[in-house]
């Protein structure tokens, strides 16, 4: 009975001092508390290192804020992700073991300007390959590697509402010196997952060419030998005696094992955690992924734990402190320390000489293409809702606490995810790569500010935080979403095409800071109801201020919402809508466009091909 009585005791004890001595003083005891949570949680989160400034949030936009500000305005995005990559997995395809898993977002300099993209891999699944082709061969030696990748400007559509790609077909073709890929084979990815075995008889399976396929012997350095004793050794670890008998595998031969790049990453340095989403990036002619790693820890002291995302719930520090870079030819994974400041990054380093190189040892042609990470990004945003409150008083009351903005995306309002642009920030000489999040008071749904994370040389790692005015209301993601609904001629527009056999995609709404004002754009797309119909990016909704517009390309809409005379010649690039010749011309040009698309299809000659079909397109 003693631990009872005791249990109960202590329960009586604890109701009481909090009764009498806490309640009636509560703010002033535990100021000292409060004052320690805010301080070591934003330091545990970096918060510590935003920069908080102040943003005019005008209404009014003018054409000639536009015309100052030609970078930002012609890498607007038009296009979304998702839809993206629906595209490309029916289009750039080819074959059913061949599978876009994501798509990247990242930027690159294209005819001297800087220019965001879209940029895929076309990975080979095995799972994908038909039941009679799930061989021990197969599997092993013969279908080892995904082939190439496709990108797309943001900005850009082609007249029937697809992406642009400016890489494109297998072998993989581009106009963009910067985007050539010399060496497209994947044998790292996402989609590898089982090992396989190069340099035996058996010849691999490269590529498709009309009704043949294209073979190859692996060059690359990967992989373990399977002569001498290894073979049994291997044979005995994958619990597979053909790998013992089989005449196709030989002294010469390697086996190639952790491909899955998280698998890769985690083998090598298990004590870190990866960042859910890798990016491929081409640079000086190769593939090569690049996966964010970060030091987390649940002791930090004072610090308070987050909840979401789900993947870094329960941490209560986080740093990211690590870049791995894997070759997506020859699996060559390279450890870059990218935050000397962080405690736990240097103990490892030093429990494990050699593991680290220094962020300037990384080669020039990656370097541009480093990202801030979206996963922590995330954390410190939604750590930052809370976390900006500097006063205990103000801390404990939630007076000014925020949310993270929602939208609706499709059907379904969601919170904004954050996203990448390409801006010029306030006082800033040029346009530059940037990481944004907006938020909203709580419970409301106006915009009170936005984060930005910065990553150009020079800049990375650098937290900005801007600040709307209090006295003026600027608009946030979800009042321009309800703005919409209840336009007559825009709401009319989405009801009809969603009665007629088709679904309206409504695309993320993107908050666009443009000097001292605020242009929001979300596309809207256009898909039968069919399962292998296409998304077409048909409209695009612009809105600042009190005006609001949907129509075919941005120029249009921003002709409608922008104040002040419009130039005849506007400052956005979109691509324009070619002006269709006479009936007759029309068919007769259809039918050669249609000729050299077969003639292409029994050639193999895919990069013909495929702008055969783009001609034969545009011309119906």
């Amino acid at each position: 009975l003693a631990p009872v009585a005791l249990s109960v005791l202590g329960f009586l004890v604890a109701a009481l001092v909090q009764g009498l001595v806490v309640s009636p003083n509560e703010i002033a005891l535990e100021e000292p508390y409060l004052k320690n949570n805010i301080e070591f949680t934003r330091r545990a989160f970096a918060l510590d290192r935003v920069k908080e400034l102040a943003h005019p949030g005008k209404a009014e936009l003018t054409w000639a804020d536009l015309e100052a500000e030609p970078g930002t305005v012609k890498n607007i995005r038009i296009n979304d992700f998702r839809p993206a990559q629906t595209v490309l997995n029916q289009l750039q395809a080819f074959r059913l073991y061949y599978q876009f898993p994501e798509v990247d977002v990242d930027r690159y300099t294209l005819d001297g300007r800087l220019t965001e993209v879209f940029l895929a891999g076309r990975e080979l699944s095995q799972e994908a390959l038909t039941p009679q082709a799930k061989t021990w061969v197969n599997q092993l030696l013969k279908y080892t590697h995904g082939y190439g990748a496709v990108a797309a400007p943001v900005n850009e559509t082609t007249p029937e509402g697809l992406p642009n790609l400016i890489v494109r077909n297998i072998p993989p073709q581009s106009d963009c010196p910067a985007l050539q890929i010399k060496r497209p084979q994947i044998y790292f990815g996402r989609l590898t997952t089982r090992p396989v075995i190069v340099k035996s008889r058996e010849k691999e399976f490269d590529y498709p060419l009309g009704e043949d396929n294209v073979e190859a012997v692996y060059e690359g350095r990967a992989g373990i030998s399977l002569g001498g004793i290894n073979r049994l050794l291997f044979a005995l670890h994958q619990a597979s005696l053909k790998l013992l008998v089989s005449g196709s595998v030989t002294g010469e031969s390697r086996i190639i094992l952790h491909r899955e790049i998280f698998d890769r990453v985690s083998t090598i340095a298990p004590f870190f955690t990866w960042d859910p989403d890798p990016y491929l990036v081409i640079a000086g002619g190769r593939l090569y992924w690049i996966i964010d790693g970060y030091t987390t820890s649940d002791r930090y002291p004072y610090s308070q734990p987050i909840t979401k995302p789900a993947w870094a719930a329960g941490i209560n520090y986080m740093r990211n402190s690590v870049k791995a870079t894997i070759d997506a030819y020859d699996g060559t994974t390279t450890f870059y320390l990218a935050d000397s400041s962080d405690p736990l990054a240097r103990a490892f380093g030093r429990a494990f000489p050699g593991l680290f190189r220094p962020l300037e040892a990384m080669p020039s042609e990656l370097k541009p293409h480093l990202k801030y990470p979206q996963g922590f990004f995330t954390v410190q945003a939604g750590a930052y809702t809370r976390y900006h409150m500097k006063n205990t008083r103000v801390f404990y009351n939630n007076e000014d606490a925020w949310n993270i903005a929602t939208e609706v995306f499709g059907e379904n309002r969601q919170p904004v995810e954050p996203y990448y642009v390409i801006m010029r920030l306030p006082d800033e000489e040029k346009e530059e790569f940037i990481l944004m999040q907006p938020f909203t008071p709580i419970n409301k749904e106006n915009m009170v500010g936005w984060l930005a994370a910065r990553m150009d040389p020079g800049h990375y790692g650098e937290l900005l935080a801007f600040r709307f005015p209090k006295d003026r209301l600027v608009y946030g993601p979800m009042q321009i979403e309800s703005r919409i609904d209840q336009d007559p001629n825009i709401s009319r527009e989405l009801t009809l095409w969603g009665q007629r056999g088709s679904r309206v995609i409504r695309g993320n709404l993107l908050v666009i800071p443009l000097r001292d004002s605020v242009l929001y754009v979300e596309p809207i797309y256009i898909q039968a109801d069919n399962p292998n119909s296409l998304p077409e990016a048909k409209r695009v909704v612009a809105a600042q201020g009190d005006r609001l517009a949907m129509a075919p390309t941005l120029e249009e809409a921003l002709r409608q919402v922008v104040v002040g005379p419009a130039p005849t010649a506007p400052p956005p690039a979109t691509r324009p809508t070619p002006t269709a010749p006479a009936a007759p011309d029309l068919t007769r040009q259809a039918a050669a466009a249609y000729q050299r698309l077969k003639d292409a299809a029994r050639q193999g000659d895919w990069g013909t091909f495929g702008r055969a079909l783009e001609e034969l397109g545009r011309l119906l």
